[in-house]
């Protein structure tokens, strides 16, 4: 065989041998890709997404769609030629896996995770339109979730109503840090409560919850940096009680990302005109109770997913603004909002044609 055919031969044996490898090899990376993204004004799944009852409530036009990202899952194994292709493609985004999944998270925690965010997104999306509608919504302090093995365990349970810790009153879930960090690992606190399953069955009967229990915790020490500080193992959040029913219909989602999206339009429902004008409006954000909209993950993925929808401007967190700049899909016009008031204005202005002077994102922010 000549010497050069040989050359090529070994060669080609060499780039196949390469090729197969890399199919087996796996590598510590996972994807990002554009997700579903879902009108809250419409129909998914046969069902309207928003229900309202108990209030009146109007026509929607347009879209005011919530966009979400679609990621490998935590036992998924990427090979090269996989991760090569990822970097390549324009509408991927190839990212180390414990970026996703740190500490070894598993696929069952992490969609627990998902869900409770997008369960408390709901909670806040509610929230802020109703109080940005001048609704006033009853709110009060609750224990979270209860660390497993905690002193708290089997004393306090998630739902509990707290009224006071040490005889003074909890008005704010970080008052409850607070007033137990002031003792000294080993001392008693003491949580005056209204217990889970008389809450409920006083909201069930739309009464005010009035029996109350003490209950003694031994503090213990925690277990980070801090060795000095006292704790009860609990985390504290806030309930609401709304005033009429309003429900969110959207299954297969999780996360904290749709709030804004959420809250914009359960007041669209609740006002009457359109939000929009009939325009295509897609977005994303955290939002808290007062309005505030947070910073997101995968903001690229979302913006080519609603573009691709047919979206024609996308309200976008000002902390991902820089990074939504970079890459903004043709046709597509991003908003910067901070809250959800600025998301009103900006649709004010969409929906009238005034869209010359919209809060534009740069690469800068």
């Amino acid at each position: 065989m000549p010497r050069r055919t040989a050359t090529m031969l070994a060669s080609t044996l060499m780039l196949i041998a390469l090729l197969c490898a890399g199919v087996f090899i796996p590598v510590p990376y996972s994807e990002l890709s554009p997700g579903p993204t879902v009108n809250t004004l419409g129909d998914h799944g046969g069902e309207p997404v928003l229900q309202i009852s108990g209030h009146k409530t109007y026509p929607a036009s347009g879209n005011l769609n919530m966009t979400t990202v679609r990621v490998t899952s935590a036992d998924y194994r990427m090979n090269l030629v996989e991760a090569v292709y990822g970097w390549l493609a324009h509408d991927t985004k190839v990212v180390p896996h414990d970026t996703l999944y740190p500490n070894g998270k598993t696929e069952e925690q992490s969609t627990q995770e998902n869900a409770e965010e997008f369960s408390q997104s709901q909670e806040s999306a509610k929230v802020a339109a109703l109080t940005e509608l001048g609704i006033p919504v009853k709110a009060w302090v609750i224990v979270s979730t209860v660390v497993k093995d905690s002193p708290a365990e089997g004393r306090l349970h998630a739902g509990d109503v707290i009224k006071a810790v040490d005889g003074a009153a909890v008005k704010e879930p970080t008052d409850v840090a607070k007033l137990v960090t002031k003792h000294k690992p080993g001392e008693d606190v003491v949580f005056t409560i209204v217990p889970a399953k008389e809450q409920a069955a006083a909201e069930k009967e739309n009464r005010t919850a009035t029996t109350t229990e003490k209950v003694t915790i031994t503090t213990a020490t925690s277990d980070d940096d801090n060795a000095k500080r006292a704790i009860v193992g609990i985390s504290a959040g806030t309930d609401h009680t709304f005033p009429f029913t309003v429900d969110i219909k959207l299954a297969d989602v999780g996360g904290p990302s749709a709030g804004l999206m959420f809250a914009l339009g359960i007041y669209d429902k609740l006002t009457p005109g359109s939000l929009t004008g009939g325009k295509f409006v897609a977005g994303t954000g955290t939002i808290e109770d007062d309005g505030t909209v947070g910073p997101i993950g995968g903001i690229e993925m979302k913006t080519v997913g609603a573009r691709d929808k047919g979206a024609q401007y996308f309200l976008t967190p000002a902390d991902n603004c820089a990074a939504a700049a970079r890459d903004t899909p043709s046709g597509l016009r991003l908003v910067k909002v901070k809250t959800m008031n600025d998301a009103l204005d900006a649709l004010k202005d969409i929906r009238s044609g005034n869209t010359a002077d919209l809060p534009k994102c740069t690469t800068k922010g």
